[in-house]
């Protein structure tokens, strides 16, 4: 039967004698415990009966030569069980990163998935010891109201985000696996493309021109696939082109590699797309002063001005 010693308490629980509680709940004796703590005996004691005053109840039955639980001992050890382990685990590892330098960067989907995460790896090999924190959402984030200390943005060319530095524009061509126009008519004109199964984006990024602004350019404007194929994000439609589903109005930025590495064939290279919109890098206000946003920074705009000489954008 548990013995009430106080009245039932309502303040917190103070934590500062639950190890020596778990050691001598875990161990069932008094001796082992202070011994593995590197405490006196008594010291322990006073410890357990000090928390027992503060929780309300004995939490253990104590015998001449051993001790067991009470039920509410063995209810506050299920608990203290579980919270120390985490609680040594959280210490351990912000014991890790102190000292560490990190960086936390967001940006879409697509621009992380397709153009930035392929590229992270050397800028770590360049600085193994800054930590990189990547939040890849289509959800603004304003970097004032956030921990976050650089955005990668898609946004008109006019006006500029405010404080923002260009990284590279937009461009648009139809594009497709190149297994799947092998053996097809030869690709002159617009209207060829017509056999193919189109993939357009359910819901343009930015009101970025899709299939119909490049055939209304294209002077076609009746032009219609024999299918179409939708998808949420630029990164599906690039892996279904990929995957010879069909053909892609690609954003040339960022399928560079893939053009470069043979994966996909620009089908009509003089039926480019201009865009009015382009990509972004801000910095937030706070940050700029560090030397390892400053370090990001400087290579991502190195990155982006490779990616400019690839698609041929002076």
């Amino acid at each position: 039967m548990v013995t009430n010693i106080h009245p039932q308490r309502s303040r917190r629980l103070g934590v500062g004698y639950l190890r020596a509680f778990e050691a001598v709940a875990r161990l069932l004796n008094f001796r082992a415990a202070s011994e593995e703590l590197a405490l006196t005996q008594s010291a322990v004691s006073r410890q357990i009966q000090a928390l027992e005053d503060e929780v309300g109840v004995s939490l253990f039955l104590r015998h001449t030569r051993s001790v067991e639980l009470t039920l509410a001992g063995q209810q506050l050890l299920n608990a203290v069980s579980q919270s120390l382990p985490r609680l040594d685990t959280a210490v351990r590892q912000i014991r890790h990163h102190a000292g560490r330098r990190s960086i936390s960067v967001t940006t879409f989907a697509s621009l992380a998935s397709m153009w930035l995460i392929p590229r992270l790896e050397a800028f770590q090999r360049q600085h193994p010891d800054i930590d990189i924190r990547v939040d890849a959402s289509d959800n603004f984030v304003d970097l004032e109201d956030s921990d976050l200390d650089l955005a990668l943005r898609f946004a008109p060319n006019s006006p500029a985000p405010a404080g923002a530095e260009r990284l590279f524009g937009e461009q648009l061509a139809p594009m497709a696996s190149p297994w799947l126009i092998k053996g097809q008519a030869a690709i002159r004109h617009a209207s060829d493309l017509a056999q193919f199964t189109w993939i357009e984006e359910g819901q343009a990024l930015g009101s970025s021109p899709g299939w119909q602004q490049w055939t209304v350019a294209q002077g076609q404007l009746a032009l219609t696939p024999t299918r179409w194929l939708y998808f949420n994000y630029t990164y599906q439609m690039t892996q279904a082109a990929l995957s010879g589903q069909g053909v892609v109005l690609a954003r040339l930025p960022l399928v560079a590699e893939n053009l470069e590495r043979g994966e996909l064939v620009e089908v009509l290279p003089g039926a480019r797309l201009l865009a009015p919109h382009a990509y972004w890098l801000l910095l937030a206000p706070r940050s700029k002063a560090r030397p390892e946003v400053q370090a990001l920074r400087n290579w991502l705009m190195a990155q982006a001005e490779l990616t400019r000489r690839s698609v041929g954008e002076t």
